[in-house]
């Protein structure tokens, strides 16, 4: 599960977008001006961009140029009408990381977020491992030792996070705002009653927890 943000500004097609994205079980947030766009990314992080050239406020170029002159780094999608190969060069010198042509192809698209998802991730197989517990990435379907553990889709998606992030430490806020839309009412309660439920369902009896709190400063998976 990856955060998205699409910046679109015709709604049907930032709609359809959303609607595959979220189907591939992606977090999906949507914004149509580029100035917009840029006043998110000084704030959240987000894992992909899928971004429209003709965007109102900050043209798709614009935006990426400015994005990674200011270090920004999450791998973007650019997307247009346009067929020239010079349209694409000028994406691609301001930025981009791959640029798709409209109309496309659901499949296409899903496969070309796939790709620059699997170029972002440190991870070389389909699962991702901490001890007796497997998290498969292609079926999203958890193990611990032989056993399948059934888990709900914020609950996946914290553990996800926590394991493509081993050994890093995170506050509730951080997972808040990573796992979580920004558009979202939940609470870090929330966060908390998440990480609670994911311990009863993947740790054994008598053993330490798999996912482990750093008093002051939050939880991890070492």
């Amino acid at each position: 599960m990856a955060k998205i943000l699409v910046v679109e500004d015709d709604p049907l097609v930032a709609q359809s977008i959303a609607t595959l994205l979220t189907s591939n079980r992606h977090t999906v947030e949507s914004v149509a001006d580029g100035g917009q766009a840029l006043a998110l990314l000084r704030v959240y992080n987000y894992d992909l961009i899928v971004l429209d050239l003709w965007i109102p406020g900050l043209t798709g170029e614009e935006l990426c140029a400015k994005y990674r002159a200011n270090g920004g780094q999450t791998p973007i999608l650019m997307l247009t009408g346009k067929r020239r190969l010079t349209d694409k060069v000028a994406g691609l010198d301001s930025g981009a990381d791959d640029y798709l042509v409209k109309p496309f192809n659901a499949e296409e698209l899903s496969a070309r977020v796939r790709a620059l998802l699997r170029r972002e991730s440190s991870e070389k197989t389909n699962e991702l491992v901490s001890g007796e517990l497997r998290l498969n990435l292609k079926t999203k379907t958890v193990h611990v030792q032989d056993g399948e553990v059934q888990l709900l889709a914020k609950e996946l998606a914290v553990l996800e996070f926590l394991l493509r992030h081993k050994g890093q430490v995170f506050s509730a806020e951080t997972i808040l705002d990573r796992v979580w839309s920004s558009e979202s009412d939940s609470t870090l309660d929330a966060i908390r009653q998440c990480i609670a439920r994911l311990r009863k369902k993947i740790d054994k009896p008598g053993r330490p927890s798999m996912i482990t709190t750093v008093i002051g400063l939050g939880y991890t998976i070492k």
